[in-house]
């Protein structure tokens, strides 16, 4: 499958000497959701704005459904819709004045019907003779998010979307996210929420420092880099680890009642069952166990800790 964005050898750096982007490489297939996380001031912004054509970058290439970014601007740009993270409205406009708008800036017939089915969509129909003014802040965020998608493009750009929204507001995006990734739409997210690419994404990517440190497949990067706890609830309380249980490297918890092993997904078939026969051997009974997988949240926070210190000794 040909992929709707190909992004090469992409940076960005400033007069000041700031690098806000170094070397992306990124292909992303249609119909995917992609999430893109890390840290404030790690480039995501950044990359979505040279994709968008906000901001220019300093190398690199970037096509769009096959047209160069640089050489076929407009037919690239208008494959895209992109929600900034910032509210940027016409205040005095009405709701549906500013959508038809929007579409009409890219050069698309006018189409009621189709305009009329995206603010349903967005609970929006009933607001669309007043005023954005006069709407909440959670109601401009679909506003935002109507006139990104008001010329039906093929990619969407989700910068931070449900940033100081309302949990309604953030459920009815997932179900719209959802609803647009099986029409075929292409949604490249942002976001501090994890939850929200645990949720929903196919593909994860971390950035950190203007660097992509990596690209995975989500469930394969939780079981990959995702560890798991086992906690045991004992019978009776230890004092300390029998050093015939050494080579498991447990802890205790509770004040004594709680072993706690602690391993790769991977070694569960072997570790856990051998440590099981060898707490029977030794006459330790519990009363109860439970596990615990490694979140997304987990693996990204060690990744972005792991890339800093790499980042430090290089330097």
């Amino acid at each position: 499958m040909q992929p709707v964005l190909s992004i090469a050898g992409l940076g960005k750096t400033y007069k000041s000497g700031h690098t806000a982007l170094s070397d992306v490489d990124l292909s992303i297939n249609k119909g995917e959701i992609f999430a893109l996380l890390g840290p404030n001031g790690a480039g995501k912004t950044t990359l979505i704005s040279i994709v968008c054509g906000i901001v220019t970058p300093s190398r690199g290439t970037v096509s769009v459904a096959g047209h160069d970014h640089a050489r076929d601007y407009r037919a690239a740009r208008s494959m895209i819709g992109l929600v900034p993270q910032e509210l940027h409205t016409d205040a005095f406009e009405t709701v549906l004045t500013t959508v038809n708008f929007s579409r009409g800036l890219f050069g698309k017939p006018r189409d009621p019907a189709y305009i009329e089915q995206l603010l349903k969509d967005l609970t929006l129909w009933d607001k669309r003779d007043s005023k954005i003014m006069e709407l909440s802040g959670g109601m401009k965020r679909r506003v935002m998010i109507a006139k990104a998608l008001s010329h039906e493009p093929e990619i969407l750009f989700l910068d931070e979307p449900t940033a100081g929204v309302d949990v309604e507001l953030r459920r009815d995006m997932w179900n719209m996210v959802r609803g647009l990734r099986e029409r075929g739409v292409t949604i490249i997210l942002t976001t501090h929420y994890i939850e929200e690419a645990e949720e929903m994404a196919d593909r994860v990517g971390v950035i950190s420092k203007g660097r992509l440190i990596l690209v995975e497949e989500k469930n394969a990067l939780i079981k990959k880099l995702g560890r798991k706890t086992l906690t045991l609830n004992l019978a009776e309380p230890l004092e300390s680890v029998p050093e015939d249980l050494s080579q498991w490297k447990l802890e205790l918890a509770g004040e004594g009642h709680e072993l706690v092993y602690e391993f790769d997904s991977h070694a569960e078939a072997t570790g856990v069952p051998s440590l099981l026969r060898r707490l029977s051997d030794l006459g330790i009974a519990f009363k109860d166990l439970h596990t615990r997988q490694s979140s997304l949240e987990d693996i990204f926070v060690g990744l972005v800790h792991s890339s800093a210190d790499e980042a430090e000794k290089a330097a």
